[in-house]
């Protein structure tokens, strides 16, 4: 039984990491002055962020279309016996519902709604793509992680809330109170949903640290791995946060992964996650 394991691209999986595991990518969309250009393919972050520095206003996103789906899911049956499939919370976008309809249509497919994002999602790809290569099958992958998905740890802080308020995630008084007293939301995500939780002050380099030191303190953790996110930051924070995972000795593996188009339109630079499994 061949089995192919996918995500959408919102999972911001490292390239190289897709290719070893075989996890298949379903590009959203960015619009940007009309244009609908595939995230990761024909547009980056920082053409996002040129874009809304110039005065320009906003990009907006879509979901994987109905239409896409059909090609992409169609292609892997003819190779494939089933389809394990991870989207973005379907809270946030469209993808879930389109790939179920086009499960409904064409059978064979299991679309997991990862009640997540980012590397959230990647978590339970990757795992997905483990049992798969182990030899389960599709039935005992989706129930495997439909559980995991109550564990993850999926937390992020940002610099700023001017894209999430530009992209009506937030309120204008929400965003120019905490710009003003220059705070730093840290955002959980809880049932699929962004809630703010913490805020942080002062400079970058300083209120990194205290949110990883609260996040590594909140709980126990799978030991598996632990995944740093960012959207575009300094190397030498991006490096120090990376060794303040390795060096709390939690986790047998810290990954890095750099955000796509999808999550950095909505948050903007100098936003930083970490992403754990809590343990069972």
């Amino acid at each position: 039984m061949k089995i192919k394991i996918s995500a959408d691209s919102t999972c911001d999986l490292p390239k190289d990491l897709a290719a070893k595991y075989g996890i298949g990518i379903t590009p959203l969309y960015v619009v940007i002055d009309g244009r609908e250009l595939r995230d990761g393919d024909e547009i980056t972050p920082e053409d996002i962020y040129r874009h809304v520095s110039s005065g320009k206003g906003m990009c907006s996103t879509a979901a994987v279309s109905y239409g896409d789906y059909m090609d992409v899911f169609g292609a892997w049956l003819e190779e494939y016996d089933e389809i394990v499939h991870f989207t973005i919370s379907q809270s946030m976008s469209a993808c879930y519902q389109n790939a179920c309809m086009v499960a409904q249509k064409l059978g064979r497919i299991h679309v997991v709604d990862s009640a997540s994002l980012s590397v959230g999602i990647s978590m339970l790809a990757v795992r997905a793509a483990e049992m798969a290569a182990a030899g389960a099958t599709a039935d005992e992958i989706v129930a495997e992680t439909e559980a995991m998905k109550e564990r993850l740890d999926v937390s992020f802080v940002i610099e700023t809330l001017e894209y999430l308020w530009k992209g009506g995630r937030c309120s204008a008084v929400a965003a120019l109170g905490a710009n003003l007293l220059h705070l730093r939301p840290s955002i959980e995500l809880h049932g699929g949903a962004m809630e703010v939780s913490k805020k942080y002050r002062g400079a970058l380099e300083k209120y990194i640290p205290k949110y990883l030191s609260d996040r590594l303190s909140a709980g126990s953790f799978d030991r598996r791995r632990a995944w740093i996110v960012d959207s575009g930051i300094d190397e030498g924070i991006r490096a120090a946060a990376m060794e303040q995972v390795k060096a709390s000795g939690l986790f047998d593996e810290v990954l890095y992964a750099r955000a796509g188009c999808t999550i950095s339109n909505h948050c903007g630079p100098n936003t930083l996650g970490v992403i754990m499994m809590r343990a069972e």
